[in-house]
């Protein structure tokens, strides 16, 4: 539609002349438990002013009808001034006061307001979602970050219901069946971050107090929401317990009271992300609460996102970028924080800084190596590029920049600069330059250069130990050799390791220093013994790939497992994986590394890390003559450990889980079988709801389960997760029938929610199902042009990447790739960058396979 996909020059000729001085918006939802009501009622009233009294601008709208709009007293017709995504205004006066009332749909794709019904007991839930630029779906806005204003909200709901918005409700009146809650007005904050979150909701209170400097003391309500049927697994006191121990780490950290009254956290169904930093009101996928068991590492990936959404509150609410391009300010920042809290705060969730290194690195390093990377400070031509660059280059990239970042300037530098960030920006907009402003006041440092180097440049660099030895094998000189462009400033540990007595791989030297250009000498180790490993970037200090010399690679390949810090062995996981992923270690070689060193793993988190790199290894850089022996390995390796863990540990849980992911064989399969029907029991494993849709879809994809069967299993999990589940075995049944249902259910209709597409897609793309899949590669080059302009962008997003052809690993699908890129070049930009990313991740496995071959 016209105007839909606002660009950065209007959004900045719109700010340059209007100023919002307070929003009113009254939503009447009253209609949402009527299955056929597909709108609701939205009248959003605007005072704003115009430095250009005469001039025209717009303000935008996403619905189906728009029935008045009145500017500054004088009624427009709706038909004149409302194309479908903007409203024209001219002749705006220096004052003006714009009313819009419309009809907006109920969304069923996680943007705008999401409408769920419940399988379980029929009630009806609503929450929005609108980053980057959804709040359009709701209430007519100008909707871009630099616009803020104070918002208060007005909804009209069923009598039962609850109803939440970012600040606390000022006066609740019954009319009949519905009831009227009055919110308070906000804070000046940017459209995006409003919400409204309103059904049946269960919910858990609790309150934080803290006494302030000046001795007055600070009072926060908390609040915690999940659906009434998953109230029975909620975990509020934990939440509540880490929530606190964040508002004391950042309070202390920023000198800054949080601004925002209240603290509600919502875990809401058929969300789209992790979580979202509406202030006052943080919305999370309630996956989240977990309803079987889960690993501690499932946990602590809890806690990092509560304190991510947390430090939203003062990087990205308090002080907002302006535009997109400088996203980093709020999503590196909090992902570095989220980190950062966990140790800092005193959660008991240590092994953050582990979890950092080997998971969300990885995502960074995959990114930053597509031909689509960019700089951190990225170039968003328009709301297409923002949606996009919500991506591991501008979180996990962003964070490990600012972990050297820390590293370089010192931590109290870089925690008294951000306060004086917080306090100069306070309720307003910035850009890169503000930040660095203050660090180099607080550190004394010179920030331009480094800013260059690493936030406006893309690319990760290769760092590689060179050593000569002399005739008695002692160093006289070690080097650190750079590859990659730019050559950036390091600070890195090099860490010495040698076996002890009992065989394991222990530190014996630590120097820390500066690597600049391409050649850097380690001073300090002339004379030491050559060590059994070297281990650049030891403690994880800078964002970089790491290679070593020949002998360390030996002593990896012979003991990889037997390094004792569990840091250092997560950084040496990473690197081998990093060498597979480039067709420098073959995927086979890999995959003997996990099966002899990953049952030693202590490391929970490393270690389900470890499973899905190993799949990932065995399905795309394994060549194909080397399938059905990686399929066996990894199959008995599970089995084995499955066997050996100690029971009813999370080890335990995480191998049976794997077992589902790699059993092919007869023995395998009647275990997953046994497992599921009850007749066969390994000691301490609890064969859970979830633990059972996970064995179920091992039999599915193996063709040893029906679909009779299968929704059997619904009957006894007939719930919203339940239904996920059985959508995904479904798709993942080895028929041609079950294909093309799956893909008829996404790509022709436009029915499914959400959550179900997601669903489909996964059944349909299975690994082991090439040959099943190989004919809707010259389909899907067909269909994704109009898919894109058709379907929401987040729907289509999941739908070109999802079904692009990952497993048709051949150079017929590399040129098909080439064909439609070649021959779209006026395609949408954003729908290019996902083939091209997609091209990229084909080409990487053809490269890997014949490293694997040869």
């Amino acid at each position: 539609m016209p105007g839909k996909n606002l660009s950065r020059e209007e959004a900045q000729q719109r700010a340059a002349i209007l100023s919002v001085d307070t929003y009113r918006v009254h939503l009447d939802v009253t209609s949402a438990v009527d299955p056929s009501a597909a709108t609701f009622r939205s009248t959003s009233t605007i005072a704003f002013r115009c430095s250009e009294p005469g001039a025209a601008s717009f303000a935008d709208l996403l619905a189906p009808a728009v029935r008045a709009v009145t500017l500054n007293g004088t009624a427009l017709d709706p038909s004149e001034v409302f194309d479908g995504t903007r409203v024209r205004l001219e002749g705006l006066a220096a004052e003006n006061l714009l009313v819009v009332e419309a009809d907006c749909a109920y969304s069923r794709t996680g943007e705008g307001l999401h409408r769920f019904v419940d399988p379980v007991d029929g009630e009806t839930y609503l929450y929005t979602h609108y980053e980057p630029a959804d709040a359009r779906r709701v209430f007519a806005n100008f909707e871009q970050p630099d616009l803020k204003a104070p918002f208060t909200f007005t909804v009209t709901a069923p009598a039962a219901w609850d109803v939440y918005a970012n600040a606390v409700h000022t006066e609740v009146t019954e009319e009949g069946a519905a009831r009227t809650w009055r919110f308070a007005p906000t804070q000046p904050i940017s459209t995006y971050l409003t919400a409204v979150v309103a059904g049946p909701y269960h919910v858990e209170r609790a309150h934080y107090s803290r006494e302030s400097k000046d001795g007055s003391t600070l009072e926060i309500p908390l609040a915690a929401t999940c659906r009434k049927s998953l109230a029975k697994y909620f975990d509020a006191d934990e939440i509540f317990t880490v929530t606190k121990q964040g508002l004391d780490f950042f309070h202390t950290e920023f000198d800054y009271p949080y601004p925002f009254g209240k603290y509600d956290q919502c875990f809401v169904p058929e969300y789209n992300i992790g979580a979202m930093e509406n202030p006052g009101c943080v919305t999370f996928r309630e996956e989240f609460v977990f309803r079987s068991k889960v690993t501690e590492a499932a946990y602590e990936g809890r806690a990092n996102v509560i304190l991510h959404e947390m430090a939203h509150m003062w990087f990205g609410d308090l002080v907002t970028m302006k535009w997109w391009d400088d996203l980093w300010l709020k999503e590196s920042f909090a992902d570095f924080m989220g980190s950062y809290g966990l140790i800092g705060a005193g959660t008991k969730y240590t092994a953050a800084w582990i979890t950092f290194a080997n998971r969300r690195k990885a995502w960074a390093y995959r990114q930053d190596q597509f031909p689509t990377t960019h700089p951190i400070t990225a170039d968003i031509r328009d709301l297409e590029d923002a949606k996009l660059n919500f991506d591991g280059i501008t979180y996990a990239k962003g964070a490990s920049v600012l972990k050297q970042l820390v590293a370089y300037v010192g931590a109290e530098a870089f925690f008294e600069g951000a306060r004086q960030y917080f306090k100069r920006h306070a309720f307003g907009n910035t850009v890169l330059d503000d930040l660095l402003v203050a660090l180099e006041e607080t550190s004394g440092r010179d920030l331009r250069s480094w800013a260059a180097a690493w936030l406006q440049t893309s690319g990760v660099n290769v760092l590689t130990p060179q050593l000569t030895v002399d005739a008695e094998g002692r160093i006289t000189e070690l080097a650190v050799l750079q590859d990659g462009e730019p050559a950036r400033p390091h600070r890195i540990a090099v860490g010495l390791y040698e076996r002890d007595t009992d065989g394991a791989l222990v530190r014996t030297e630590r120097v820390e220093l500066d690597v600049t250009g391409a050649r850097t000498v380690v001073d300090g180790l002339v004379g030491k013994p050559r060590p059994a490993l070297v281990l650049l970037n030891d403690d994880d200090l800078t964002y970089c790939k790491v290679r070593f010399d020949d002998r360390s690679l030996a002593t990896l390949r012979e003991g990889l497992g037997e390094i004792d810090q569990p840091l250092s062995r997560a950084l040496a996981w990473s690197a081998v994986w990093n060498l597979t992923r480039d067709g420098l270690m073959p995927a086979r070689d890999y995959l003997d590394l996990v099966d002899r060193f990953a049952g030693t793993e202590s490391d929970i988190g490393v270690l389900q890390s470890l499973h899905q790199q190993s799949r990932t290894a065995l399905d795309l850089y394994a060549a194909p003559e080397h399938r059905g022996e990686g399929e066996r390995l990894l199959a008995a390796c599970a089995l084995r450990e499955l066997r050996a863990a100690e029971p009813g540990s999370d080890h335990q849980l995480a191998w049976a889980r794997f077992l589902a992911l790699t059993a092919d064989g007869t023995e395998h399969l009647q275990l997953v079988e046994g497992l599921l029907a009850g007749s066969a029991r390994i000691d301490g494993l609890t064969v859970d709801q979830e633990l059972r849709w996970s064995l179920w879809l091992a039999l599915a994809s193996a063709g040893r389960a029906t679909a009779e069967e299968l929704n059997g299993e619904l009957e006894l999990d007939n719930t919203a997760s339940g239904r996920q589940h059985l959508t995904h075995c479904l798709a993942a049944l080895p028929t041609p029938g079950a294909k093309a249902t799956a893909w008829a259910a996404v790509v022709d209709s436009d029915e499914l929610p959400n959550a179900l597409v997601e669903a489909q897609i996964a059944g349909f793309a299975q690994a082991g199902q090439r040959e099943l899949t190989a004919g809707y590669a010259a389909p899907y080059f067909e269909v994704i042009e109009e898919i894109w302009a058709q379907r929401s962008i987040e729907i289509a997003m999941r739908i070109v990447s999802g079904f692009f052809p990952h497993y048709q690993t051949d150079e017929a699908t590399l040129a098909a790739t080439d064909a439609w890129l070649a021959g779209h070049p006026e395609a949408a930009p954003a729908l290019r960058r996902l083939v091209l990313e997609c091209r990229d991740d084909l080409a990487r496995a053809l490269r890997a396979q014949a490293a694997d071959r040869g």
